[in-house]
């Protein structure tokens, strides 16, 4: 490796040589924002008499000793793109003023000594010789005749723009002399004795200018022949990127395609900033075959991954609409899962009824555990292996089961534990797109002209007891249930509709918003089509019991909607040991032993199982005890009577004493507590005896 200081003009002027992107380095995207800050810096160094210099980091290059068709020498960058093509920019701008000011002296100047190569074929004059993607609006800036337009977008044509709005007859000499003044570090590597990959890891060691995909690109491209890399990035890469993009936002997401990838594979989830460093222990490139084999698995599964976040590529209707349904929830956590579900249903493998059926019992799976409120990050652990689970010969039952036999965190909320939790939930304060998803799936259940609920203004959530009541509404109910209903009930399901009048209906009372009938307009909810509102049509009065009553209405039609599998599977835990979130009632029964992180303890009684866990939690993690509340829950203490002392406390160490006398089916309850607090939901299970 040589590093020199050079200066930027004479490095662009060197004779007969081309600066070569290769494909594999990301694409040009400097933003305005950076190309005012070096256009500014340069317009100060032209100006100052003080600055015989100004550094702009550093351009990292491959000699490779490889030369054209037509003999220029082709150096390969391998960092400084960024830099190397906006000062191009830069003299393409200054090009092309000086061709307005008729400067044919500094339209040769700049022409012939930074811009190409004046005796090379036309196909190889470009000094500078960007990706294929910029090639076409670097010809363009550099060529076209006024009145012609670009089709398509380039950060090329945007910036060159910026610099074409800022450069003018008044400061064009100032930038020339500010040009001549860059300097930066030229390191020049020699691929026999340097490692090319390593050092551009060192110089991106920050992480804060690659993306986790652009440094998988660049590992997987860089130490190939540039035929081969031609060849691996037409036929893989380039087809990973386009799949692998959120198309409705123009954003990549190929970075988290691959993370997903990994965690199929290695069924654990890489952290996001490491996401290229476990790509590079688990896919080496040794050679271009087992590159290709690598890359075919991921290439055929980005199809997938494309639909699962552009649904609208998916043709089928029916299957688009589950897939929107998922998109609407972000269960992104499960598309390690789906891409092989999808991959299967795509090679026929299971018929179209059962790739929707699966859509379908993820989307219960999922919003009802979100109904209850547990934890999004268990969900991680369930679908990085649930394909593991499935059986090719019974495969929606397999993946059923698999789901159904999950307890404590990861469990799948059954019908009461649900619609318990539905009652009281505020769904109003939730995400948007949660609270699209709920609402439009509970109106146009069963409905073949289905209302639209997301993008449509005509149509919004409405409270029937308003946020803002008018003074009505606390003389007709009275105080206490008045209080009630606005502390208890206001942003549940209840006592949420839609209404395409939800301006005009405003905060009048229930009556008053139910037979407004204004101008022959019908706002009120009598002349309402909508099915959230056929229930209060006829109401004589909105309350307590009211607001019960139609969440019992809407609870059904959630159960309907979001559907427990209804199958027959027996409980395979060797032993018939159980998670104790999932274990029957304590009642009338003997433990026979637990099992807790892995360490199997037997138990001679309900008392001697509640102490022994609490005896093994707190030294675990004594600190939690005390900055969580639970040692005032479960009345642990340091002082007691001693004639209490055997009758209602159990002795935890030297210092702690337990309080017992509480019945068996609070002892389960405090234990689950605690193992809530501690994040231990899945590391106890119990047996009870025969």
């Amino acid at each position: 490796m040589k590093a020199n200081e050079t200066k930027v003009d004479k490095f662009l002027a060197s004779n007969e040589t081309t600066f070569a992107i290769p494909v594999y380095q990301r694409n040009y995207d400097w933003t305005l924002t950076q190309c005012s800050q070096l256009l500014n810096d340069i317009i100060e160094t032209g100006k100052s008499d003080n600055i015989n210099a100004h550094f702009i980091g550093s351009i990292v290059y491959v000699h490779d000793d490889v030369y054209t068709a037509s003999g220029l020498t082709e150096l390969t960058i391998i960092d400084g793109q960024q830099r190397l093509t906006t000062i191009t920019l830069i003299y393409i701008t200054l090009y092309r003023l000086a061709q307005q000011l008729d400067n044919q002296m500094l339209v040769n100047r700049i022409h012939k000594t930074y811009l190409i190569n004046e005796f090379a074929p036309e196909t190889e004059k470009l000094k500078l010789k960007p990706t294929e993607n910029n090639k076409e609006a670097l010809h363009y800036i550099l060529n076209s005749q006024n009145g012609e337009e670009f089709k398509g977008y380039s950060k090329i044509i945007e910036n060159f723009n910026f610099f074409k709005s800022s450069i003018n007859a008044d400061n064009y000499e100032i930038i020339q002399r500010g040009l001549s003044k860059l300097i930066f570090i030229d390191i020049a590597l020699d691929r026999q004795r340097d490692n090319p990959q390593r050092i551009f890891e060192s110089l991106n060691s920050t992480g804060l200018e690659l993306s986790q995909a652009d440094l998988i690109r660049n590992y997987i491209l860089m130490g190939l022949s540039r035929t081969n890399q031609e060849k691996i990035y037409k036929n893989y890469w380039e087809v990973i990127e386009k799949n692998a993009k959120d198309e409705m936002l123009n954003q990549t997401k190929v970075s988290d395609f691959i993370r997903d990838f990994l965690t199929l594979k290695n069924k654990e989830i890489p952290n996001k900033s490491n996401v290229y460093v476990t790509f590079k222990e688990n896919f080496p490139t040794e050679t271009v075959d087992v590159l290709e084999k690598n890359l075919s698995e991921i290439k055929s599964l980005s199809k997938f991954y494309n639909k699962l976040v552009n649904p609208k590529n998916e043709e089928d209707k029916a299957v688009r609409q589950q897939l929107e349904f998922i998109n609407k929830l972000e269960i992104n956590v499960a598309f390690p899962f789906l891409m092989k579900v999808y991959e299967d249903y795509s090679n026929e493998v299971i018929e179209k009824q059962t790739f929707i059926s699966i859509l379908t019992l993820i989307q219960s799976f999922s919003f009802r555990r979100f109904i209850v409120g547990l934890p999004t990050n268990a969900l991680n652990k369930i679908f990085m292996s649930l394909y593991d689970k499935v059986e090719q010969n019974n495969y929606l039952f397999s993946i059923q089961k698999s789901l159904l036999l999950r307890a404590g965190v990861q469990r799948f909320p059954r019908d009461t534990e649900t619609i318990n939790a539905l009652k009281e939930k505020d769904v109003y304060n939730i995400k948007s797109k949660n609270r699209t998803y709920l609402l439009e799936r509970l109106e146009n259940y069963q409905n073949n002209e289905p209302v639209v609920i997301e993008g449509n203004s005509d149509i919004t959530i409405e409270h029937i007891f308003p946020q803002n009541p008018d003074p009505k509404w606390k003389l007709e109910l009275g105080n206490e249930e008045y209080n009630f209903i606005k502390e208890t009930y206001l942003n549940t399901i209840g006592n949420l509709t839609l209404s395409g009048n939800n301006g005009k209906l405003g905060n009048k009372y229930f009556t008053d918003k139910q037979m407004m009938n204004e101008d022959g307009k019908e706002q009120g909810y009598k002349f309402s089509r909508l099915w959230l509102n056929r229930d209060i049509k006829d109401k004589e009065n909105w309350n307590k019991i009211e607001i019960e009553s139609r969440s019992k209405v809407i609870a059904e039609r959630f159960l309907n909607i979001w559907q427990y599998p209804d199958i027959q599977i027996e409980n395979t835990q060797e032993n018939n040991e159980l998670n104790i979130f999932e274990a029957e009632d304590p009642g009338g029964k003997k433990i026979e032993y637990y099992v807790l992180l892995e360490q199997r303890t037997s138990v001679s009684s309900a008392k001697d199982f509640y102490v022994s866990i609490f005896k093994q939690l707190f030294e675990l993690s004594s600190e939690l005890f005390f900055t969580t509340g639970l040692r005032e829950r479960i009345m642990l203490v340091n002082d007691v009577n001693i004639e209490r002392l055997e009758r209602d406390y159990e002795k935890l160490n030297d210092t702690y004493y337990l309080y017992t006398n509480i019945v068996n089916s609070t002892k389960f309850d405090r234990i689950k507590e605690a193992l809530t607090i501690l994040g231990l939901e899945d590391e106890l299970t119990i047996k009870y005896a025969d």
